[in-house]
């Protein structure tokens, strides 16, 4: 492979259509799409610093670089792109991209950012910015901190473990999405998902998990959660109180105390939710 060491690369598509290269502590500076249609590229210790840098690429590595701010749509419709030890700093990155790793990975704006994405494996990501993994699918993810509303949505075959979601709207209409050991807090979780998976989460939400198809919890604490389960069936296993259930349409709720359980027979059937609970407030209509 041919090597590149401490290049000042400037203009636009300054290495288009570059292939079996291997870049080295070299700055792509202004100049739009330098590596456009590129192929079997290493990078290491680089900087982008102007536009759509890696554009319909194929086998990309990518280890100790840094996307600043304009270098924003950064990596589309690319295929088998590995990233590690590399800062983030532009929006809108990874569009329509197959293949996709991201290790010890930091997004510091992260807006728009995974969208429509096929196969990708996350660890240890951190990331800013709302409509993180729009419409994306097959994804396993371990060690995500995201701080952004409206994540995941439409997402399908989604995989998590280990990570902390502080995200308002997070999962709505996503389809088979199991969420492993984690911590989520944001209104309106879940909403016209299908197969929505959780297994020792920890959960805060206003409205949360309402209006889903096939909702299983397992294990789970529901803090500071009201209105939960409304036109959704249930199969859930709550550790301590839920403060407030509404309308769930079908299943099992199994909680040590709910505080408030509201179910209006004009819209839901009664007889087609069973709740096991040692407390309960009742309230029917």
């Amino acid at each position: 492979m041919k090597e590149i060491k401490q290049a000042m690369l400037t203009g636009e598509r300054a290495l288009f259509q570059g292939q079996q290269l291997r870049i080295f502590d070299s700055i792509f500076a202004d100049g739009e799409s330098p590596l456009k249609e590129s192929h079997d590229i290493e990078l290491f210790g680089s900087m982008f610093k102007w536009k759509y840098p890696l554009w319909y690429a194929k086998d990309i590595a990518v280890k100790d670089c840094t996307w600043f701010e304009m270098a924003r749509a950064g990596v589309w419709y690319t295929d088998r792109i590995r990233v590690e030890d590399s800062a983030i700093e532009a929006p809108k990155n990874f569009r329509r991209c197959h293949d996709v790793t991201l290790r010890n990975v930091s997004f510091a704006n992260a807006a728009e950012t995974l969208w429509s994405c096929d196969g990708v494996t996350m660890e240890q990501v951190t990331a800013k910015g709302d409509y993180f993994a729009m419409n994306s699918q097959n994804m396993v993810i371990r060690g995500l901190t995201l701080y952004g509303n409206y994540s995941f949505d439409g997402a399908k075959n989604v995989e998590i473990h280990n990570s902390r979601l502080l995200s308002k709207d997070a999962f709505w209409n996503s389809e088979n999405v199991t969420v492993y050991d984690s911590f989520i807090s944001g209104e309106y979780l879940g909403w016209n998902a299908k197969n929505l998976t959780l297994v020792n989460c920890t959960i805060e939400s206003l409205q949360g998990m309402c209006y889903i198809d096939n909702l299983v919890m397992k294990n789970c604490q529901l803090l500071n959660t009201t209105l939960a389960f409304e036109y959704s069936s249930v199969d859930a296993e709550i550790t301590g109180k839920i403060d407030s259930v509404l309308n769930p349409t079908s299943g099992v709720i199994r909680a040590d105390e709910i505080g408030e359980l509201t179910i209006e027979q004009d819209k839901v059937d009664p007889a087609k939710t069973k709740i096991i609970c040692k407390q309960k407030k009742t309230e029917a209509a």
